[in-house]
């Protein structure tokens, strides 16, 4: 019973110490993410092998795991650019990215964990600087916002691409100009609209005109034809031929067409 004590306070340390290293060396990934290894007494961060996937890991108690998010993530900006003229512009953008996982050990190696700060958001800044200062406000409130939101993502991804991150799409939300600019803007958008209604509503009577002329004419041509082409004989021999129908309906009637050779009229009639 005496030597009891003496076997089981060594057991418990030892029970104790075992779970201390457990802890230190047990490693969760959870999805959508990813461990780089840093080796104390080795060559630092392992950059030559994959990183550390999802689940559970054991390591060295004396190593760490630098855990990365992996999967797309979205980061926000808002910033000041100049035009083309020198005004200033509040841009609100976006963009959608994510860590090459297969880079990701030269990611912490060379810009750390604070690469979104470090890399991402100033080159995305100096992008947009450079793509809105070559158009003028007219373009940045109205035509030219897809070809702005192209022209930052191309730029801000020949850059990206070289330090280990891949660059999915950049968004620009929001353009912002002085208010002044705004009104002066949208006041000569109003009247351009206002004359290409104008000119519209002014073709098409002229089109109409064009339409009334043209029926007008093939009319006035028609009559003129028709009157060329009767002549007196051809309407003394309408008219008989209708006469003649005439008489030989059942109803009562005299009929009284023309004159003869003595100048007396022809009577047509029948009871």
């Amino acid at each position: 019973m005496d030597k009891l004590p003496k076997i089981a306070l060594p057991a418990i340390f030892i029970i104790i110490l075992l779970i201390i290293l457990i802890t230190k060396s047990a490693v969760t990934i959870g999805s959508g993410k990813a461990g780089v290894l840093y080796e104390t007494f080795g060559g630092g961060v392992v950059t030559d092998e994959p990183a550390m996937g999802e689940g559970f890991h054991i390591v060295a108690p004396w190593n760490k795991v630098f855990i990365y998010e992996v999967r797309q993530q979205e980061v926000f900006e808002k910033m000041n650019v100049l035009s083309s003229n020198g005004l200033d512009i509040k841009l609100d953008a976006s963009a959608w990215f994510q860590p090459k996982a297969d880079q990701l050990g030269r990611l912490h190696q060379e810009k750390g964990e604070e690469y979104i700060q470090r890399v991402l958001l100033p080159t995305i800044r100096s992008a947009a600087r450079s793509v809105v200062g070559r158009y003028t406000p007219e373009q940045l409130y109205s035509s030219k916002r897809d070809a702005i939101q192209a022209e930052i993502f191309e730029e801000t991804k020949k850059i990206v691409d070289g330090q280990h991150i891949q660059l999915n799409e950049v968004l620009v939300r929001d353009v912002t100009l002085p208010p002044t600019i705004k009104e002066a803007i949208e006041r000569k958008l109003k009247q351009e609209q206002e004359s290409l209604e104008y000119e519209f509503r002014l073709v098409t009577a002229q089109k109409e005109a064009e339409k009334v002329r043209i029926e007008a004419q093939g009319k006035a041509d028609a009559n003129r034809i028709l009157s060329a082409s009767l002549t007196d004989k051809i309407l003394q021999d309408k008219g008989i031929e209708a006469t003649i129908k005439l008489s030989e309906s059942p109803n009562s009637k005299v009929i009284v067409i023309g004159s003869g050779d003595s100048g007396m009229p022809i009577i047509l009639g029948n009871q």
